[in-house]
């Protein structure tokens, strides 16, 4: 079967699965609004399971032999209380190696993040996956209830367990004692937000995430890097703003804008999955990590 893309759907589908996505738009709105879109035997319940990420086919699989993977919890007494993460690092790790934390999107440590996390170990790195949901019984396995739960969080303590988890991987036995994130969509933001409270991360890589508020740009002393889809207008509107406090405050970044491409297009399991793209964006992340992790 022919893999679905972007260019298979309308572009006010793709807006209003966005808005489902971000919960703008409930099932019912989305359903409603993009049967008006339907053409040729599709109906509104079909496109949005086919936009729906489907995860058959992880790039590194869990039992992959050249890393080694593990659950773990460690506390932290400033969010939750304790926080539950997917662990990975090189089967064959020669010494201490620096640190990524994954971050996922609004969905939860869900099986695409997880592999993602094995991709960044793959490039000689300890990555960890937090689960933002773990407080509320974890990933559901279903990424419409993983979103209901998402918005039922207390925002204040789920960011407090990302900072945790920042402290836990640079005070890690095995670690060099560098630390980097890379975050997706709502982990994009956090991947923003982390600069501005932790000052011991090496470097910050935010794939279309939300930017802070220009006021709190002055605290960054991380070097970024930012991954935009051109077609992302939501996320674009911020970037003056941040742009200009960025070099007001003389903040080491790059910025990346990806023509034609959609809002997840490194996401792998959906149709908004754009190859090139991903592609690159991917190896300037390596490259970049390269640079500030070791």
């Amino acid at each position: 079967m022919t893999r679905m893309t972007a260019k298979d759907f309308d572009p006010e589908v793709l807006k209003l699965f966005d808005q489902y996505v971000h919960g703008q738009l409930d099932r019912r709105g989305f359903l409603s609004q993009a049967g008006r879109y339907a053409v040729g035997g599709a109906t509104a319940a079909g496109m949005l399971t086919a936009l729906s990420p489907g995860f058959a086919a992880p790039v590194v699989p869990p039992t992959d032999p050249r890393i080694k993977a593990s659950y773990v919890e460690y506390p932290s007494p400033q969010g939750y209380g304790k926080l539950r993460g997917y662990l990975v690092q090189p089967a064959d790790a020669k010494g201490k190696l620096p640190a990524v934390l994954v971050v996922h999107e609004n969905r939860g440590l869900n099986p695409h993040i997880e592999d993602i996390a094995r991709r960044v170990a793959l490039d000689n790195y300890i990555a960890f996956a937090p689960d933002a949901l773990f407080p509320l019984g974890g990933y559901p396995g279903d990424e419409d209830k993983a979103r209901e739960l998402f918005g039922k969080l207390d925002q204040t303590k789920t960011r407090a367990d990302f900072v945790e988890a920042a402290a836990i991987l640079k005070a890690l036995p095995n670690g060099s004692g560098k630390v980097g994130v890379v975050g997706f969509c709502y982990g994009g933001g956090i991947a923003n937000y982390l600069p501005t409270v932790v000052k011991h991360l090496a470097a910050s890589v935010a794939f279309y995430g939300a930017q802070p508020p220009a006021a709190e740009v002055a605290r960054i002393k991380t070097p970024l890097l930012i991954h935009d889809a051109g077609k992302d207008e939501r996320i674009l509107a911020g970037w003056p703003a941040y742009e200009a406090a960025l070099k007001a405050n003389k903040v080491e970044y790059q910025h990346y804008v990806y023509p034609g491409v959609e809002h997840g297009f490194n996401n792998d399991t959906t149709p908004r999955y754009d190859e090139a793209a991903a592609k690159l964006a991917w190896q300037r992340t390596m490259d970049f990590f390269k640079k500030h992790l070791g």
